[in-house]
């Protein structure tokens, strides 16, 4: 393969118009975008059909967890070879774990090749944006973007409503056969359409840093295992916590010096020395933490605090991944006059504004108001994110913006990782200091998720009970959010540069 280059960065085109690209590009991310959301639905059958409750989890922990710690290797490397190669590998290697998923005899072997979908999914998420940004100028960058949100934000609809279809009237298995085709498409017209041209000084002997990609994703895995699992398989104050995080610790030390005599690490020093790349990725990071409260405990108060089903309460999500597509199309408009940064900070202080005001929301309330709310946040959210990945990947050349675009989505990856073990720890304690003064009532999130589901099982003063523990949960969860919106604020205005730094295709407000 060809090597990494110096001088003027090029841009990957696809002759005779980018349309089929951009298409392949789509359909890649919507591999990624569907997995989650069409997976979570068809749960039940698979343990029906494969047993392994007690380690289902793992389907999705698994996936993640492959996911987060390759972006920065691939990120690297598609500096070093190029994104063609990487993101041919992507596909190529999520497809083969989408087959063999199909094929699973035990979840064991599910979640085994799950993995391997993962290690798939990490090259699609990373490259993905990488040659978008190739692909479109400053000023059209939105454009690309806002497609891929809208695969995003489709991909949260449907996926659960193809899941379920897939999984009431033909068999599991189609949830993981139906990516087959759609990889094959994506793949055709990658190798087809997308062009990256010769370099014209190119280093023949690229040392790639294998120890250094082996210590991050080693490292990786032991820091979300402890997360996964904390609180879950184990207390968090066990000796399996400390081992994993203690193990993480010693690795990550090891990992920094490898990196810093690496001739070309796979995450290297100046994603943390240059100031702007820096807070975006932990601006990014606080998103990624505060994005839990959503996604993972709007569901579980629609139904367990409003009643609502399955169905209903994934609509109240939804509205969400409405106006986050429509407000990440629109801020072009925002950050060409005021700049990126200050379009960002109009965003999370939104963001802030809106997740603050749900813990004080009536009970039991309506669907409509955490709807609004959700609606809101995903505008503000739009306006937050998409200036900040433009602007990064507009303050580096080509043969950094992999690296630098695969940092913040590493970030934010990680941030959720963190998010969701602490967000639940919070929710869980919330609910077992209430529950303790009740006696004979579950005294965990799922348990009494589960017990609210069967009504019958239950008095209706037990029931209201659970359903105000629940809010009371949820509520902290949200106030907890607003605390990760409000450290994004604080980065925004205290750590990242007024102006960023465009160094090509400069607009005149930045």
């Amino acid at each position: 393969m060809a090597g990494a280059i110096s001088g003027t960065p090029p841009k990957a085109v696809a002759p005779p118009g980018r349309g089929p690209v951009v298409a392949a590009l789509m359909l890649s991310m919507a591999l990624a975008a569907l997995d989650g959301t069409i997976v979570s639905t068809a749960v039940p059958q698979i343990v029906g059909d494969l047993g392994g409750f007690s380690v289902f989890s793992w389907l999705f922990s698994g996936y993640l967890l492959a996911v987060t710690v390759t972006l920065p290797v691939y990120g690297k490397l598609s500096d070093t070879f190029g994104r063609k190669p990487v993101l041919v590998t992507g596909i190529i290697l999520f497809v083969i774990g989408s087959l063999l998923c199909a094929t699973a005899w035990n979840m064991a072997a599910l979640i085994a090749f799950r993995v391997i979908q993962g290690l798939g999914g990490g090259a699609l998420q990373g490259t993905v944006q990488t040659v978008a940004a190739d692909l479109y100028p400053l000023k059209e960058r939105p454009k690309i973007q806002a497609k891929l949100s809208t695969v995003w934000a489709t991909s949260s609809v449907a996926g659960p409503a193809i899941g379920g279809l897939f999984a009431g009237y033909l068999d599991w298995r189609w949830i993981f056969l139906i990516n087959l085709p759609v990889g094959a498409v994506a793949l055709l017209l990658i190798v087809r359409h997308l062009r990256e041209p010769h370099r014209a000084t190119v280093r023949r002997h690229v040392r790639v840093d294998w120890q250094g990609a082996l210590g991050v994703f080693a490292t990786g895995a032991l820091l979300l295992t402890g997360l996964v699992q904390g609180g879950v398989a184990w207390p968090w104050f066990s000796a399996p916590s400390f081992a994993f995080f203690g193990a993480a610790l010693i690795l990550a030390a090891v990992t920094v010096v490898i990196e810093r005599r690496a001739a070309e690490p796979i995450i290297p020093g100046w994603v943390w020395r240059r100031r702007t790349i820096a807070s975006v990725n932990l601006a990014l990071g606080a998103m990624g933490l505060l994005m839990v409260a959503p996604t993972v405990f709007v569901p579980t108060y629609a139904q367990s605090v409003l009643g609502l089903g399955p169905i209903a309460a994934g609509f109240v999500l939804s509205t969400m991944t409405l106006s986050w597509p429509v407000s990440a199309a629109l801020s072009n408009r925002v950050y060409n006059r005021i700049g990126f940064r200050f379009t960002a900070v109009i965003g999370m202080s939104c963001a802030l504004v809106t997740l603050l005001v749900f813990p004080f929301l009536p009970f039991p309330g309506q669907a409509w108001q955490p709807a609004l709310i959700m609606l809101i946040l995903g505008g503000a959210l739009g306006l937050f994110q998409l200036p900040l990945i433009i602007g990064v990947q507009s303050t580096v050349g080509w043969s950094e913006r992999g690296t630098a675009t695969a940092s913040i989505l590493f970030c934010r990856q990680v941030g959720q990782s963190v998010g969701a073990a602490l967000f639940g720890a919070v929710a869980n304690g919330v609910l077992a200091a209430r529950l303790a003064k009740a006696p004979g009532l579950p005294g965990d999130l799922d348990s009494v998720s589960t017990a609210l589901e069967n009504p019958a099982t239950l008095t209706a003063h037990a029931a209201d009970y659970l359903r105000r523990a629940v809010d009371a949960a949820v509520d902290n969860v949200f106030l907890g959010a607003t605390v990760a919106a409000a450290i994004a604020l604080l980065v925004l205005l205290f750590i990242a540069p007024r102006r960023f730094p465009v160094i090509q295709d400069t607009s005149p407000d930045e």
